[in-house]
């Protein structure tokens, strides 16, 4: 029987990780409220690791009204306090107000952020043979943080625009035979 082939980092024995890996990771995500959802998960991971993002991933959902727009974007300051005091997430300040912010941004994005962010993939990227073959920056993750900050966007920076880009399905970093590159 032949060994399974996966992405180095999918390695843990946490099965949350794992299943994260061969079923989401790189699979194409498209909707304004999905990729909201994905643009604040990444933004709330920066510093930390994905698996403390994956395993408060639903209080996340729970917290921020499953991500819809419309709602976080009405959001006052009496919702920061409340997220603050919510130990199911991340609370960070900054990146809770980043959300909000990130909300009322996204509602005045024309033709709505799942499109401005899927005119950035890159089908024909090449694939990797090694984890160390993945950049953490190109120059489209570059250009995606440009214009998402221009729209009003925080904690988009190019590598967690890159983060985003891989996450969501604008590129396909699953290395050459990952059981999940397909």
């Amino acid at each position: 029987m032949s060994e399974v082939i996966r992405c180095s980092w999918a390695g843990m024995a946490d099965p949350l990780y794992l299943a994260y890996h061969d079923e989401e990771w790189g699979r194409p995500v498209r909707g304004d409220d999905r990729v909201f959802e994905r643009v604040t998960l990444e933004a709330f991971q920066s510093g930390l690791s994905w698996l403390t993002i994956l395993r408060k991933r639903e209080n996340f959902r729970a917290a921020f009204d499953g991500f819809a727009i419309t709602k976080v974007a009405a959001y006052t300051e009496d919702d920061v306090r409340r997220l603050l005091a919510d130990v199911g997430i991340v609370r960070n300040r900054a990146k809770i107000e980043a959300t909000v912010a990130n909300a009322r941004a996204a509602m005045e994005v024309p033709g709505g952020l799942s499109d401005l962010v899927w005119k950035y993939a890159d089908p024909s990227a090449p694939v990797p043979a090694t984890m160390a073959d993945v950049p953490a920056v190109t120059p489209a993750s570059k250009a995606l943080a440009k214009e998402l900050k221009s729209h009003g966007f925080r904690f988009v920076g190019p590598t967690t625009s890159y983060a985003l880009m891989q996450a969501i399905g604008l590129v396909n970093d699953h290395i050459k035979g990952c059981v999940a590159r397909a």
